[in-house]
Protein backbone atom coordinates (compact mmCIF):
# COMPACT_ATOMS: atom_id res chain seq x y z
CA UNK A 1 0.00 0.00 0.00
CA UNK A 2 1.28 3.45 -0.96
CA UNK A 3 0.08 6.79 0.40
CA UNK A 4 0.16 9.93 -1.75
CA UNK A 5 -0.41 13.61 -0.99
CA UNK A 6 -2.76 15.78 -3.08
CA UNK A 7 -4.43 19.19 -2.65
CA UNK A 8 -7.33 21.43 -3.66
CA UNK A 9 -6.78 25.09 -4.64
CA UNK A 10 -6.09 27.86 -2.11
CA UNK A 11 -5.42 31.61 -2.27
CA UNK A 12 -2.02 31.43 -0.53
CA UNK A 13 1.40 31.53 -2.16
CA UNK A 14 2.49 28.37 -0.31
CA UNK A 15 1.07 26.03 2.30
CA UNK A 16 4.00 24.10 3.76
CA UNK A 17 3.23 20.97 5.78
CA UNK A 18 6.00 19.10 7.62
CA UNK A 19 5.06 15.41 7.37
CA UNK A 20 7.31 13.19 9.48
CA UNK A 21 5.37 9.93 9.70
CA UNK A 22 2.38 8.10 8.22
CA UNK A 23 0.62 5.42 10.26
CA UNK A 24 -2.29 3.09 9.63
CA UNK A 25 -4.70 1.56 12.15
CA UNK A 26 -5.70 -1.99 11.26
CA UNK A 27 -6.59 -5.26 13.00
CA UNK A 28 -3.31 -5.12 14.93
CA UNK A 29 -3.55 -1.47 16.03
CA UNK A 30 -1.43 1.49 14.93
CA UNK A 31 1.67 0.83 12.85
CA UNK A 32 3.99 3.10 10.84
CA UNK A 33 4.45 2.85 7.10
CA UNK A 34 7.89 3.13 5.52
CA UNK A 35 8.48 6.80 4.72
CA UNK A 36 9.50 7.46 1.11
CA UNK A 37 9.45 11.25 1.14
CA UNK A 38 9.31 12.77 4.64
CA UNK A 39 9.74 16.47 5.33
CA UNK A 40 8.18 19.73 4.18
CA UNK A 41 5.71 19.67 1.29
CA UNK A 42 4.08 22.69 -0.32
CA UNK A 43 0.51 21.47 -0.77
CA UNK A 44 -0.09 23.88 -3.63
CA UNK A 45 2.33 21.90 -5.79
CA UNK A 46 -0.13 19.00 -5.87
CA UNK A 47 -3.17 20.38 -7.64
CA UNK A 48 -4.94 19.44 -10.88
CA UNK A 49 -4.13 15.76 -10.70
CA UNK A 50 -0.57 16.10 -9.45
CA UNK A 51 0.53 14.25 -6.32
CA UNK A 52 3.61 12.94 -4.51
CA UNK A 53 4.26 9.65 -2.75
CA UNK A 54 5.04 9.98 0.95
CA UNK A 55 4.95 6.40 2.31
CA UNK A 56 4.74 2.81 1.12
CA UNK A 57 4.85 -0.62 2.81
CA UNK A 58 4.03 -4.24 2.16
CA UNK A 59 1.19 -5.14 4.55
CA UNK A 60 -0.54 -8.30 5.64
CA UNK A 61 -4.16 -8.81 4.60
CA UNK A 62 -6.21 -6.70 6.99
CA UNK A 63 -8.88 -4.02 7.31
CA UNK A 64 -7.57 -0.46 7.68
CA UNK A 65 -9.86 1.86 9.63
CA UNK A 66 -7.69 5.00 10.03
CA UNK A 67 -4.72 6.79 8.50
CA UNK A 68 -2.71 9.21 10.64
CA UNK A 69 -0.19 11.86 9.58
CA UNK A 70 2.36 12.89 12.22
CA UNK A 71 3.57 16.44 11.61
CA UNK A 72 6.84 18.09 12.51
CA UNK A 73 7.23 21.70 13.73
CA UNK A 74 8.13 23.38 10.42
CA UNK A 75 4.65 24.20 9.10
CA UNK A 76 4.03 27.59 7.49
CA UNK A 77 1.85 29.69 5.21
CA UNK A 78 3.23 32.15 2.68
CA UNK A 79 0.91 34.96 1.64
CA UNK A 80 1.86 38.21 -0.09
CA UNK A 81 5.44 36.95 -0.17
CA UNK A 82 5.61 36.79 3.65
CA UNK A 83 5.95 33.53 5.58
CA UNK A 84 3.88 32.96 8.74
CA UNK A 85 4.03 30.00 11.16
CA UNK A 86 1.14 27.59 10.81
CA UNK A 87 0.17 26.41 14.26
CA UNK A 88 -0.77 22.74 14.62
CA UNK A 89 -0.85 22.06 18.38
CA UNK A 90 -3.02 18.95 18.42
CA UNK A 91 -1.48 17.39 15.32
CA UNK A 92 2.00 17.42 16.83
CA UNK A 93 0.80 15.25 19.69
CA UNK A 94 -1.64 12.74 18.21
CA UNK A 95 -1.42 13.32 14.45
CA UNK A 96 -4.00 14.18 11.82
CA UNK A 97 -6.42 11.25 11.77
CA UNK A 98 -8.70 10.25 8.92
CA UNK A 99 -11.32 7.53 9.14
CA UNK A 100 -11.20 5.07 6.24
CA UNK A 101 -12.55 1.65 5.37
CA UNK A 102 -9.97 -0.20 3.27
CA UNK A 103 -10.07 -3.97 3.05
CA UNK A 104 -6.66 -5.14 1.89
CA UNK A 105 -6.66 -8.29 -0.20
CA UNK A 106 -3.49 -10.38 -0.35
CA UNK A 107 -1.59 -9.92 -3.59
CA UNK A 108 -3.22 -6.61 -4.56
CA UNK A 109 -1.41 -3.28 -4.73
CA UNK A 110 -3.31 -0.27 -3.33
CA UNK A 111 -2.85 3.47 -3.57
CA UNK A 112 -4.38 5.91 -1.08
CA UNK A 113 -4.44 9.67 -1.62
CA UNK A 114 -4.68 12.10 1.30
CA UNK A 115 -6.39 15.11 -0.29
CA UNK A 116 -6.01 18.36 1.68
CA UNK A 117 -8.44 21.19 1.14
CA UNK A 118 -5.85 23.87 1.92
CA UNK A 119 -8.29 26.76 1.54
CA UNK A 120 -10.69 25.38 4.18
CA UNK A 121 -7.96 23.93 6.39
CA UNK A 122 -6.36 27.21 7.43
CA UNK A 123 -8.06 29.50 9.93
CA UNK A 124 -6.92 33.08 10.43
CA UNK A 125 -7.30 34.46 13.96
CA UNK A 126 -8.03 38.05 14.92
CA UNK A 127 -4.43 38.63 15.99
CA UNK A 128 -2.96 37.54 12.66
CA UNK A 129 -2.13 33.92 13.47
CA UNK A 130 -2.69 31.02 11.11
CA UNK A 131 -3.99 27.74 12.54
CA UNK A 132 -4.24 24.41 10.75
CA UNK A 133 -7.65 22.80 11.24
CA UNK A 134 -7.40 20.22 8.49
CA UNK A 135 -10.21 19.41 6.11
CA UNK A 136 -9.07 16.24 4.35
CA UNK A 137 -10.43 13.23 2.55
CA UNK A 138 -8.92 9.91 1.52
CA UNK A 139 -9.64 8.05 -1.69
CA UNK A 140 -8.15 4.74 -2.75
CA UNK A 141 -7.55 2.68 -5.84
CA UNK A 142 -6.57 -0.94 -6.32
CA UNK A 143 -4.00 -0.98 -9.09
CA UNK A 144 -3.57 -4.58 -10.11
CA UNK A 145 -4.76 -8.15 -9.89
CA UNK A 146 -3.13 -11.47 -9.08
CA UNK A 147 -3.22 -15.14 -10.03
CA UNK A 148 -2.82 -17.92 -7.51
CA UNK A 149 -3.02 -21.70 -7.43
CA UNK A 150 -1.36 -24.91 -6.29
CA UNK A 151 1.06 -26.97 -8.40
CA UNK A 152 1.77 -30.56 -7.34
CA UNK A 153 3.78 -32.66 -6.79
CA UNK A 154 6.72 -30.83 -5.23
CA UNK A 155 9.07 -33.22 -7.07
CA UNK A 156 8.11 -31.48 -10.31
CA UNK A 157 10.13 -28.43 -9.20
CA UNK A 158 7.86 -26.35 -11.43
CA UNK A 159 7.93 -22.72 -12.53
CA UNK A 160 4.83 -20.69 -13.42
CA UNK A 161 4.86 -17.97 -16.08
CA UNK A 162 2.19 -15.37 -16.89
CA UNK A 163 2.34 -14.69 -20.63
CA UNK A 164 0.83 -11.94 -22.76
CA UNK A 165 1.15 -13.41 -26.22
CA UNK A 166 4.76 -14.55 -26.40
CA UNK A 167 5.95 -12.05 -23.77
CA UNK A 168 6.64 -13.25 -20.22
CA UNK A 169 5.08 -10.65 -17.91
CA UNK A 170 5.84 -12.25 -14.54
CA UNK A 171 6.71 -15.59 -12.98
CA UNK A 172 6.55 -17.50 -9.72
CA UNK A 173 8.13 -20.52 -8.06
CA UNK A 174 5.57 -22.69 -6.18
CA UNK A 175 6.32 -23.31 -2.52
CA UNK A 176 8.38 -26.48 -2.17
CA UNK A 177 6.20 -27.82 0.67
CA UNK A 178 2.65 -26.76 -0.25
CA UNK A 179 2.83 -26.05 -3.99
CA UNK A 180 1.14 -22.68 -3.46
CA UNK A 181 2.06 -19.84 -5.80
CA UNK A 182 0.90 -16.29 -6.44
CA UNK A 183 1.82 -13.89 -9.23
CA UNK A 184 1.12 -10.32 -8.14
CA UNK A 185 0.92 -6.95 -9.86
CA UNK A 186 -0.76 -7.99 -13.12
CA UNK A 187 -2.69 -5.44 -15.14
CA UNK A 188 -6.27 -6.34 -15.98
CA UNK A 189 -6.54 -8.60 -19.00
CA UNK A 190 -6.36 -12.18 -20.30
CA UNK A 191 -3.15 -14.14 -19.82
CA UNK A 192 -1.77 -17.55 -20.69
CA UNK A 193 -0.41 -19.34 -17.65
CA UNK A 194 2.44 -21.69 -18.53
CA UNK A 195 3.44 -24.23 -15.88
CA UNK A 196 6.79 -25.78 -16.71
CA UNK A 197 7.66 -29.04 -14.97
CA UNK A 198 11.12 -30.48 -14.38
CA UNK A 199 12.54 -33.88 -13.40
CA UNK A 200 10.54 -35.63 -16.09
CA UNK A 201 7.19 -33.98 -15.28
CA UNK A 202 5.14 -32.61 -18.19
CA UNK A 203 4.30 -28.96 -18.87
CA UNK A 204 0.79 -27.56 -19.05
CA UNK A 205 -0.76 -24.28 -20.15
CA UNK A 206 -3.94 -22.46 -19.14
CA UNK A 207 -5.24 -20.03 -21.75
CA UNK A 208 -7.51 -17.03 -21.23
CA UNK A 209 -6.84 -16.65 -17.52
CA UNK A 210 -8.72 -13.43 -16.78
CA UNK A 211 -7.22 -10.97 -14.30
CA UNK A 212 -9.30 -8.09 -12.98
CA UNK A 213 -8.15 -5.12 -10.93
CA UNK A 214 -8.49 -5.61 -7.20
CA UNK A 215 -9.12 -9.36 -7.39
CA UNK A 216 -7.21 -12.63 -7.13
CA UNK A 217 -7.90 -15.22 -9.84
CA UNK A 218 -7.57 -18.75 -8.44
CA UNK A 219 -6.81 -21.51 -10.96
CA UNK A 220 -7.11 -24.18 -8.28
CA UNK A 221 -4.95 -27.30 -7.96
CA UNK A 222 -2.81 -28.43 -10.89
CA UNK A 223 -1.40 -31.97 -10.87
CA UNK A 224 1.59 -32.52 -13.16
CA UNK A 225 2.35 -36.00 -14.46
CA UNK A 226 5.44 -37.82 -15.66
Amino acid sequence: MSVYLADDPAVYDKVNIDIQSVEINDDSGWRPLHMINPGIHNLLNFRNGRDTIIASSRLAQSRITQIRLILGPDNSVVTGGVSFPLETPSAQESGLKLNVDIQLTAGIEYKAWVDFDASRSIVTTGNGKFILKPVMRVFTQALSGSVQGVVLPSEADAFVYALNGSDTIASAKPDSATGNFMIRGLSAGAYSLSIDGNNGYSDTTFNNVNVTTGNVTDIGKVQLHQ
